[in-house]
């Protein structure tokens, strides 16, 4: 074969997994005459060709004087050192590539790259072909890669590592689109369908439901993915979206329109929220947190808070629960296998914060067998209805539920629960020159009227209209007294409107049990302030004032007392007195009283 290097015009070196190789040459030649030995790997499919051969082959077919043969030779030549510039600069500049394919392997850049022009086109040493076989792979990969994402009808049939069009790797997360049908319930039990867009999120859907059912806009309305069969429920944050957290629902599972106070009072008192034992950094053993930088740490994902202290946990499958030293950091919810030592030899994984949700508790001891009534649920998002996955916790008192459960948000979310927090504040700033109460939208619509003369009118000046209302309100109460004197129905009587009114009241709930009442308020939140009104038990012509205060609930009887033959009510044993319920709750509204705080928060009902 060295003889016959010497004639040919050598293109390349030759891979050892060629099927057949060409080779042109000048003249004529007779491949009888040629071993082929010296080429390993390649046998007997080579072929040499020579130039007068390949004018004798081709003026079979055309006439000769037609083809000019030599500009045939130098396109070939041509078009070969296009390809091998054209492989070269390819090679050089595969990281550049963004089709979403990885950088090539070592392997193909260990041959030596042409650095002059006239090393490219030196006809006297060999040149590096990259093979043909590997550009059509490469082709075949680019041409995968800008396929459009159609969906695999036959999952089943297709692996990821044989059809790599069809893996679930090689295409974006497809994002929700469309319409979608929500069935939200109230506290009464009554349903409302409604239809929403996919991206939809909890905040933009309680601001539809008050415009709809014409209620307060106070930025407290929430939305509560309730899951009857598992006895939990959550409130969704006002970023998340709704059709998202619906698709992880079962069917048993409902959404609930109520509110909630509680959602971000954390950042009006956060210390009522964090008790300065259970605030700790993750680095020292017994540092504590200063209360001026108390939600900065949680904030800022730069620094290692951590919530410590006792709680029950449930065993996995099992009825038993034991009192374990538990540490919830970003990382996660970790116990102690020694002790309080929070070295992490000695902690151990309880649940994952990335994918799970804080949910409360809201069955029954008996049913888990819990040690206290202040039970809560780490649920991942992957279960649906399987009890034995749930990571089933329990506190020693309410305060310590509502920190662990708050720092667990915290955590998770950071600082897009504070941008939730501010964006009603931010709305509410912008429109802080309107100086009138907040209002429903049917009271939006009503105009103070004077029918003083002889045609009514409407009142255009707040100011006029404000103080007419006034006046109304003590002609009102005098008309009422001056019936009472002549002779007239009592005002607590149940045929007169005065004893009848408050039953209008969004904040008075008629017969409703003590037990009840506890349940209605931690619902809406534990915050100072937050009362209801309702029937008394034990006095069937008393009332009970429900009151929270330091998240506890106290309840304050209110009771009939005679004066100069009138009947008031009476908190502070007559020593306040009040017409009526409404009267009672504006007086309580300004002032203290006898009462731990403020009336604040009214525990509200609405039907959809």
């Amino acid at each position: 074969m060295r003889g016959l290097t010497a004639n040919l015009k050598v293109l390349g070196t030759y891979p050892k997994d060629i099927d057949e190789l060409i080779i042109f040459r000048r003249g004529s030649m007779t491949s009888g005459s040629t071993s082929f030995s010296s080429l390993d790997g390649i046998g007997s499919n080579i072929h040499v060709v020579g130039f007068d051969d390949l004018t004798s082959l081709y003026s079979s077919s055309c006439p000769i004087d037609d083809v000019d043969l030599e500009a045939l030779v130098n396109d070939m030549n041509s078009s070969f050192e296009s390809l091998y510039t054209s492989c070269s600069v390819q090679t050089e500049s595969t990281s550049l590539l963004h089709n979403g394919q990885p950088p090539r392997p070592a392997a193909y850049h260990t041959h030596a790259q042409p650095t002059s022009q006239h090393q490219r086109l030196c006809r006297s040493q060999p040149m590096h072909i990259l093979a043909v076989r590997r550009l059509q792979e490469e082709d075949q990969q680019y041409r995968t890669s800008s396929l459009p994402a159609i969906p695999n009808p036959f999952p089943e049939l297709c692996s990821p590592a044989s059809s790599p069009t069809l893996s679930s790797g090689s295409f974006p997360q497809c994002q929700p689109s469309g319409k979608y049908i929500i069935k939200i319930f109230s506290e009464d039990g009554m349903g409302k369908v409604v239809e929403i867009p996919a991206d939809m999120t909890a905040r933009d859907l309680c601001q539809f439901l008050v415009y709809k059912n014409h209620c307060v806009d106070d930025n407290s309305w929430a939305l509560v993915e309730h899951h009857p069969a598992l006895g939990l429920e959550r409130c969704l944050e006002d970023h998340e979206l709704v059709v998202q957290v619906q698709a992880s629902m079962t069917s048993e599972s409902k959404f609930l329109f109520r509110k909630n106070y509680a959602k971000y009072e954390f950042f009006k008192n956060p210390l009522n929220f964090f008790p300065e034992q259970m605030v700790a950094l993750c680095q020292e053993t017994s540092g504590t947190i200063p209360p001026s930088q108390l939600l900065q740490n949680f904030l800022n994902s730069s620094s290692c808070p951590e919530i410590q202290g006792y709680l029950y946990v449930k065993e996995m499958g099992r009825k038993s629960w034991k009192k374990l030293y538990v540490f919830l950091r970003r990382s996660g919810l970790y116990f102690s296998t020694k002790g309080t030592s929070k070295e992490p030899r000695h902690l151990q994984l309880l649940a994952d914060l990335e994918d799970s949700n804080v949910f409360t508790v809201i069955t029954g001891r008996k049913l888990h067998n819990a040690p206290t009534d202040f039970k809560f649920c780490i649920k991942p998002n992957k279960v649906r209805n399987e009890v034995k996955e749930l990571r089933m916790l329990c506190a020693e008192d309410e305060q310590s539920r509502t920190c662990w459960m708050t720092a667990f948000r915290l955590f998770k979310y950071g600082i897009l629960l504070y941008q939730n927090y501010k964006i009603p504040q931010q709305r509410k700033t912008l429109l802080s020159h309107f100086s009138a109460p907040v209002r429903s939208v049917s009271e939006n619509s009503l105009v103070a009227m004077d029918f003083s003369g002889r045609i009514g009118r409407v009142i255009d000046n707040p100011v006029e209209a404000q103080s007419a209302a006034m006046e109304e309100g003590h002609a009102w109460r005098k008309r009422s007294q001056r019936m009472n004197i002549l002779g007239s129905p009592s005002p607590l009587h149940a045929s007169s409107l005065s004893g009848v009114i408050h039953r209008t009241q969004l904040w008075f709930h008629g017969r409703l049990s003590r037990e009840e009442s506890h349940k209605m308020i931690n619902q809406q939140g534990r915050v100072d302030g937050m009362f209801l009104l309702r029937d008394s038990q034990s006095n069937p012509k008393a009332f009970v004032l429900t009151l929270c205060h330091h998240q506890k609930i106290k309840h304050f009887q209110i009771l009939l007392c005679e004066e100069d033959g009138q009947m008031f009510l009476s908190l502070d044993d007559g020593a306040t007195k009040f017409t009526d319920l409404i009267q009672l709750v504006e007086f309580y509204v300004l002032n203290r009283g006898v009462l731990p705080c403020k009336l604040k928060h009214p525990c509200t009902t609405v039907a959809l």
